[in-house]
């Protein structure tokens, strides 16, 4: 089991550990996922996130040749912003989720844990002569400080950070260590990931924690908060089963993108785009207090099967259920009646539009 940078400092906060994608992270801290939870939507939240894929793209054509591999447009991607994508298949599926962001001389990507090897492997594999990857195993942490009260702490570190907004990137050196600060985050709320030194982590994790109304937040929050926003988790609602369409991921495909149709699986993905996918992406709201957990069956009101849960658990925001899930098109229209086969029993739910917590992003 891998361990991030910020481990010993998990331990000495009391955190629970569990494996994750290869990695020994915290799911809680003493203070519980509720408070984490409440913390991100409040206050600030600190995540240790080191264990995401950190790479550098360079070379002259480096934009030229990741725009070959993902359905958003690169090129155009100006320096100190980042964008959303999806590295896809030639069937139009999706290998992995990732952000990319215009470092200048380099673009920065920031690939899922449980996807690192896959997504290194074909990356490499497609990239022309001139262009490689530089990968960054050990030397560098990732943190992420979330939550309303984040902008305000990072500015005061980092003055730098002052007129970024969401999907936006700068460096800056914080007592002479260098870090890059964007913009971003999977939580629905304001924030930033911060890239720095792995030796430098322990410390400024330790600055940022004595600040007042700063909270360690471990993996149970962050999936809590991420199903409140309507953002996918790969491996449970998005995976290599699955189109970006499907997933209701058509915002992150550019115009131009979707006329040059050039991108592995563009056949299947306009398709998609003009005449709707056969199944979509859905949040569903059960009734009653019993959560709809990833698996659970969704059948229309006559019982016939449309589709299944990939996530689902307790809002705290709201103080009841919430799943996502894929169903039949036809069945995907604001307030449609379903029903849930929770461990047997059918439960009924209605199907609403995603997120069910509003994004608060800075833009």
């Amino acid at each position: 089991m891998k361990q991030t940078p910020l481990h010993a400092l998990h331990l000495k906060l009391g955190a629970k550990m569990v494996p994750f994608a290869g990695w020994e992270m915290p799911v809680s801290y003493p203070a519980g996922l509720m408070a984490e939870h409440a913390a991100c939507r409040d206050g600030a939240a600190l995540f240790d996130v080191s264990h995401m894929c950190q790479v550098e793209l360079r070379g002259i054509n480096r934009a030229v040749a990741l725009e070959a591999l993902v359905p958003a447009s690169i090129v155009t991607l100006q320096e100190g912003r980042a964008r959303y994508t999806t590295l896809t298949n030639e069937e139009g599926a999706i290998i992995d989720d990732l952000i990319v962001s215009n470092c200048g001389d380099y673009l920065y990507l920031v690939l899922n844990a449980s996807r690192a090897n896959v997504d290194i492997a074909h990356i490499e594999h497609n990239l022309p002569r001139g262009v490689g990857l530089v990968r960054h195993y050990e030397d560098l942490a990732l943190i992420a400080l979330q939550g309303p009260a984040a902008a305000k702490i990072i500015e005061s570190i980092a003055p730098v950070t002052a007129n970024l907004i969401c999907m936006q990137t700068a460096a800056q050196s914080v007592d002479g260590i260098p870090m890059r600060f964007s913009r971003v985050g999977y939580t629905g709320e304001d924030g930033f990931e911060v890239a720095l030194p792995a030796e430098a982590a322990t410390g400024f994790a330790e600055r940022l924690l004595a600040l007042p109304g700063v909270t360690p937040a471990g993996l149970g929050a962050r999936d809590t908060l991420r199903m409140e926003a309507g953002l996918c988790l790969y491996g449970q609602d998005i995976d290599e089963t699955t189109s970006p369409i499907e997933a209701g991921l058509g915002w992150a495909i550019q115009k131009s993108r979707r006329t040059a149709a050039d991108f592995p699986g563009a056949a299947r993905i306009t398709q998609e785009l003009e005449t709707g996918p056969s199944r979509r992406l859905v949040g569903i709201l059960p009734e009653g207090r019993a959560p709809a957990r990833a698996g659970t069956q969704i059948t229309a009101a006559d019982g016939t099967p449309i589709g299944q849960v990939t996530s689902g658990g307790f809002s705290p925001t709201l103080q009841q259920p919430i799943s996502m899930g894929y169903v039949a098109a036809a069945h995907t229209a604001d307030g449609t009646q379903v029903t849930l086969m929770v461990r047997g029993k059918p439960l009924p739910a209605r199907v609403t539009p995603l997120p069910f917590v509003p994004h608060r992003y800075k833009r």
